[in-house]
């Protein structure tokens, strides 16, 4: 209780901060997740007479970059048609259901190692909902299918989603060692959910038409033309960084810049175009967060509440604890605060215990509808095709897939250690 008024007001506005994250909002305000971060950084600013010299130094800007650059490469692959392309030559193959649940798998989880899981949701979700359609089949298992294979997916390396880059960066994580880490469980858990999808409860006779709407036109929004030359493009950029990551010791976020300002060099997309497809409202989150979180570690009282946890037994540094702790946040706050909030508290085996939160604070985005913005995508576009994806449905998927997919990570990481 020795801590001055300054401190529990800096406590007040951190406990806002992720109540919003929490409800994805506050009360009787609008304002997003991004939007209470935002202002939960300037109250704690003002509050506190923080320099923004100070407050900029606690953003961790490598990380900002390198979300900004991926952003950027995404943009362009979205624009030059290659994940609807991709998605309607997967559907076109002569496969059974099985098969194209498996081709489907396979596609959205290699595409989200290395592109935004939420982006390629974002692109694939239509098209998969309309050939599901096309061909008498139900598209829940294919869209929720779809959701839990781009966030498991994109767990395979440090450049799949935003939480991964976060650690990655913070940590200075090597990227071939992480890659050798983690992409025998994301593997193994691709097959698992493809296992269940295929011959689980949903795939009984008779299961394939439930959802079908009736009466229901398939509209799919306009999605931009196949470019040979723009793909061919991205696809050339992203083969040059994955290189760079994997064979040399070049900075990350300097690297991906380059590439980035590489693909904002052309004669047919306009930059503003790209642009426009940058999340700039994460950025923002991210930046709210970091400098909330300064805030709440100089009042010491996060350190307090480790060293209280480790005198109970519970240390961050115990893979059992860690799993537990941040499949809890990740659920709670959402999987991006949840790291922020475990990454300063790892200890001296901070890459393994790396890994682990990687894994876990991503796969832990499976277990309910509301835990991933790539499940949100699925179910909105789902809505906008006349198929509705309620929580209940994706849980009968997501709670058993999420549980076993941990059960793998917890099991590899024992091995493995």
């Amino acid at each position: 209780m020795n801590h001055s008024a300054t401190d529990w007001g800096i406590v007040a506005v951190f406990a806002t901060v992720y109540l919003g994250m929490f409800l994805g909002g506050l009360p009787r305000l609008k304002l997003d997740r991004s939007g209470v971060a935002l202002l939960g950084a300037i109250a704690v600013i003002a509050l506190t007479g923080l320099p923004v010299e100070d407050a900029a130094r606690a953003v961790d800007l490598p990380t900002i970059v390198l979300l900004f650059a991926f952003m950027v490469v995404s943009a362009q692959m979205r624009l030059g048609g290659f994940y609807t392309e991709v998605t309607r030559r997967v559907g076109a193959m002569p496969l059974s259901r099985a098969g194209l649940l498996a081709a489907l798998i396979f596609v959205a989880g290699a595409l989200s190692a290395i592109f935004s899981n939420d982006i390629v949701c974002l692109a694939m979700a239509p098209v998969v909902a309309r050939l599901c359609l096309q061909r008498g089949l139900n598209p829940l298992p294919f869209l929720v299918g779809l959701a839990c294979a781009a966030n498991i997916g994109s767990a395979a390396t440090l450049i799949g989603n935003p939480q991964n880059m976060l650690i990655g960066s913070v940590l200075q994580l090597p990227f071939g060692g992480y890659v050798r880490q983690a992409l025998p469980p994301v593997l193994i858990s691709l097959g698992l959910l493809w296992g269940w999808l295929a011959f689980g409860p949903g795939s009984r006779p008779g299961a394939q038409d439930l959802a079908r709407p009736v009466g229901v036109d398939v509209v799919v929004e306009d999605a931009p033309p196949f470019d040979r030359w723009q793909t061919a493009k991205g696809l050339a950029v992203v083969t040059a960084l994955m290189g760079i990551f994997l064979f040399t010791d070049w900075p990350r976020d300097v690297a991906a810049l380059v590439g980035a300002g590489v693909l904002l060099l052309s004669r047919r997309l306009h930059s503003s175009h790209v642009m426009g497809f940058v999340d700039w409202q994460l950025l923002l989150l991210f930046i709210g967060l970091f400098v909330v979180n300064h805030a709440f570690e100089t009042t010491g009282l996060a350190a307090e509440a480790v060293a209280w946890l480790a005198a109970q037994g519970l240390r961050l540094t115990d893979p059992d604890a860690l799993l537990v702790l941040g499949v809890a946040l990740s659920n709670l706050v959402s999987n991006v605060p949840a790291v922020m909030l475990l990454l300063p508290h790892l200890g001296a085996s901070a890459s393994e215990a790396g890994v682990m939160l990687a894994l876990v604070s991503t796969f832990a985005g499976n277990l309910l509808l509301v835990g991933s913005i790539a499940n949100l995508i699925v179910a909105d576009l789902a809505a906008k095709q006349g198929i509705t994806l309620h929580w209940k449905q994706h849980a009968q998927t997501g709670i058993p897939v999420t549980l076993v997919t941990l059960a793998v990570v917890w099991g590899w990481m024992r091995w493995a250690g």
